[in-house]
């Protein structure tokens, strides 16, 4: 038998990318960041970097997000930490064109946040910011260029994720801050999935839905108007019945 040796398999390098969503100013918007190195420097891309040989993925996923925008998420995966943020793995992306640099295949992650401040720019990006993702997956005319490496694909992946998610899952309220009203968590799934929604059939679905929601005790008139009841998330995972996408 031959001796194993690892320089006869083909170098292949890892990194992480990210979908970080969030609702602002009733848009659900993505971060980007500026590259400021090459290869795309200046150009718009999702936030992201290499895989250190000491880190799992969701750790330099969390590390890439801090550096770049100092930004944090919390990876259901690591008990006992949560900012109200959420963390997950999306899918992979391993094209061997993908990166002009070399063999790299991303895993990218999906983050999902209530309205959050403005992000800040470090590592190697020159700045960030929020951006709706409509203006982000709109077709790149000749006199704009279009997101960095394949990060169109991934944004568009981590939207549908996002839109088919929220259906039968209570991952809308990620969106929301711990206590939110039935009004502002309708606004999350307008912006979500770029819809309106009949208020009055809406309340009487999410309030129905056994363990959606809770009463958290309180009212707030910060939506202006009357006082609106405020509610938590209820501990359900899984919605049923689900709440259906209507149809565009």
């Amino acid at each position: 038998m031959s001796p194993y040796d690892p320089s006869a398999f083909p170098p292949f390098a890892v990194t992480v990318d990210l979908v970080v969503l969030t609702v602002r100013r009733h848009a659900l918007c993505a971060l980007v960041v500026r590259r400021g190195e090459q290869p795309f420097q200046g150009r718009w891309a999702l936030p992201g970097g290499f895989v250190r040989g000491d880190e799992d993925l969701g750790a330099a996923a969390a590390r890439e997000l801090a550096e770049e925008t100092g930004l944090c998420a919390h990876d259901p995966a690591v008990p006992g930490v949560d900012n109200g943020a959420h963390l997950e793995q999306l899918a992979t992306y391993g094209d061997p064109e993908r990166d002009p640099r070399m063999r790299v295949v991303s895993v990218a992650h999906l983050v999902l946040a209530p309205d959050l401040p403005a992000p800040r720019a470090g590592g190697d990006a020159n700045s960030a910011r929020w951006a709706p993702v409509d203006e982000l997956l709109e077709v790149p005319d000749q006199a704009s260029a279009g997101l960095a490496f394949d990060h169109e694909r991934i944004l568009a992946d981590g939207v549908e994720r996002a839109r088919s998610k929220i259906e039968y899952s209570s991952l809308a309220t990620a969106f929301c801050p711990p206590e939110f009203t039935v009004g502002e968590l309708r606004r999350v799934y307008e912006a979500v999935w770029g819809v309106a929604l009949d208020p009055r059939n809406f309340h009487r679905k999410v309030t129905g839905t056994p363990g959606f929601l809770v009463p958290a005790g309180g009212t707030t008139t910060r939506q202006g108007g009357r006082p609106a009841q405020l509610f938590r998330a209820g501990g359900a995972t899984l919605l049923n019945p689900p709440m259906l996408r209507p149809e565009v």
